[in-house]
């Protein structure tokens, strides 16, 4: 039996779970990281561990990623980890609301609850890019990442000013009722969403239980998407590539008001011009792929490098943009970053999807899993180590302008590393392959 393409309704609705997911992340990143802060006037390093130990656990995706391959069904993962997103959220809101009073319980119940926010992202996240994988026609798997990023940025856009205007005048009481509200329609709708649509587009092979590869032992079948050097040279490059692109989200708005003197509003104003860029960028590469295609425009390798190198090319602009003098449009270089961030971020999923699926079968999940742990473990660090090496160097050196540049010269060398590495990973372009391949027996051998 031949694969059932997901139809762009499919897309949107696996879509609306993004939306959903990202309207609790972001209550938990912004809302409650500046309730910790301001009002309860703690260490900005504490909010700043939570939210690390939320990338930590997800080191476990793979362990998510396989229980769905054995069980043969991705939607019980969704709305699980679903669920469990909520309720950590919930929890969150109630663990601020009692460290006012009791710091020890509530920062205690905080960690758990982050940890569980954690868990169910990566549950719920991971088999939402596995259903991707199997059910989108490779030729529209650019399109489809570009898709379901843009729905969970639109789960960030929409929620944060809602809940602002519905915390003001600010309590605790308030805060929990809004994260309430928010986690349980996030929840509702990413179920409601979800219900059917892998029923109504099964990939036509054996079910889990007869397929060999879904009978093994989690460590065995780890070992065994390790061992395919194509997902092995793939996680490294998600390392490496996630690692610079999350190294320079940090410092970009403290670079611009401390060498160009920029106001908060100003650097707000940066950050989204920025944020723009990366939408752009994945706009224009969903539809060069999908609606030009070919053997440039229609390869998502191709935009990987590019995007890659252009990264790098707008950081090293960015770097000298405080020598450069009043001529310099440091706008248009951060336009430049989020552009290139956009491209290459867009077609690295699309590339994620092709892979998943390739190699021996029963394996999707485990493979996104291990690409989804690198992608959360890299993102959690890069912050950390962008904001670490700004202060050692400035330190160090004594020059605001001198510590930035060079920190932001290794974040364009670790750019050109993941161009590198995105050349040699081997495997067949995604928008290359047919819907009913299921297995490539050598990934270094396979067509590009």
């Amino acid at each position: 039996m031949s694969a059932t393409p997901l139809g762009w309704l499919g897309v949107v609705r696996l879509g609306l779970v993004q939306t959903a997911l990202g309207s609790i992340v972001v209550l938990m990143t912004s809302t409650i990281n500046r309730v910790m802060i301001i009002e309860l006037a703690l260490p900005a390093f504490v909010p700043g561990l939570l939210v690390a130990s939320h990338y930590g656990v997800q080191i476990l995706r793979p362990a998510w990623g396989y229980g769905s391959d054995v069980g043969g069904r991705r939607t019980p993962w969704i709305i699980g980890g679903m669920g469990l997103l909520a309720l950590g959220g919930v929890g969150a809101a109630v663990a601020t609301a009692l460290a006012a009073t009791h710091l020890v319980l509530g920062m205690s119940l905080a960690l758990f609850s982050f940890l569980a926010i954690g868990v169910g992202v990566g549950a719920a996240g991971t088999s939402v890019l596995t259903m991707l994988a199997t059910c989108v026609a490779p030729a529209r798997r650019a399109a489809a990442a570009t898709t379901v990023w843009v729905m969970m940025i639109l789960g960030f856009a929409v929620t944060a000013p809602l809940a602002g205007h519905f915390l003001d005048p600010y309590s605790h009481a308030r805060l929990i009722e809004v994260t309430a509200a928010v986690a349980t329609l996030a929840f509702t709708v990413a179920t409601l969403a979800v219900l059917g649509v892998e029923k109504n587009n099964r990939d036509g092979r054996a079910s889990a239980a007869e397929r060999p590869a879904a009978r093994q032992p989690f460590r065995e079948a780890i070992r065994n998407v390790w061992a395919e050097p194509a997902a092995r040279r793939f996680t490294i490059f998600i390392f490496v590539s996630m690692l610079a692109y999350s190294a320079q989200e940090l410092i970009i708005e403290p670079f611009a008001g401390l060498v160009f003197g920029m106001t908060p509003g100003e650097t707000t104003k940066l950050a989204g011009m920025q944020h723009g860029g990366v939408l752009t960028g994945m706009l224009a590469v969903a539809f060069m792929a999908s609606f030009i295609g070919g053997p440039i425009f229609g390869s998502l390798k191709l935009w990987t490098v590019g995007g890659c190198v252009a990264s790098a090319v707008s950081l090293v602009a960015i770097a000298a943009s405080g020598y450069a003098g009043p001529g310099f449009s440091l706008r248009a270089a951060i336009f430049a970053l989020g552009f290139s961030n956009g491209a290459f971020a867009v077609s690295a999923i699309g590339s994620m999807m092709g892979l998943a699926a390739s190699g021996a079968s029963a394996r999707e999940g485990t493979r996104m899993g291990l690409w989804g742990a690198a992608q959360a473990v890299a993102f959690g660090l890069g912050g950390l180590v962008g904001t670490v090496s700004v202060d050692i160097a400035r330190h160090a050196m004594g020059e605001t302008r001198l510590a930035f540049a060079l920190v932001f010269l290794c974040e364009a060398a670790l750019f050109i590393s993941s161009a590198a590495l995105a050349l040699n990973i081997g495997a067949r372009d995604p928008t290359k392959q047919r819907a009913t391949s299921t297995r490539v027996d050598n990934p270094l051998t396979a067509g590009t």
